[in-house]
């Protein structure tokens, strides 16, 4: 498996975990850490980045 695929999965985990922070925040009525939600949205556009970005390097190699 290639860093691009991995970098894709590692966001959709990482999406996944900030939508349930964010519901976590919203049941509590947000009473609690909104870094539940905004830690994890943090790690999703780390991973993102790094996906293009090795997605361009992979075309400019070409």
């Amino acid at each position: 498996m290639n860093k691009e695929k991995i970098f894709r999965v590692l966001t959709l985990v990482f999406m996944i975990i900030t939508f349930i922070g964010a519901g976590y925040v919203l049941i509590n009525k947000g009473q609690v850490n909104a870094g539940y939600a905004v830690v994890p949205s943090l790690f999703c556009a780390i991973f993102s980045q790094l996906a293009v970005y090795e997605k361009f390097k992979k075309e400019k190699n070409k």
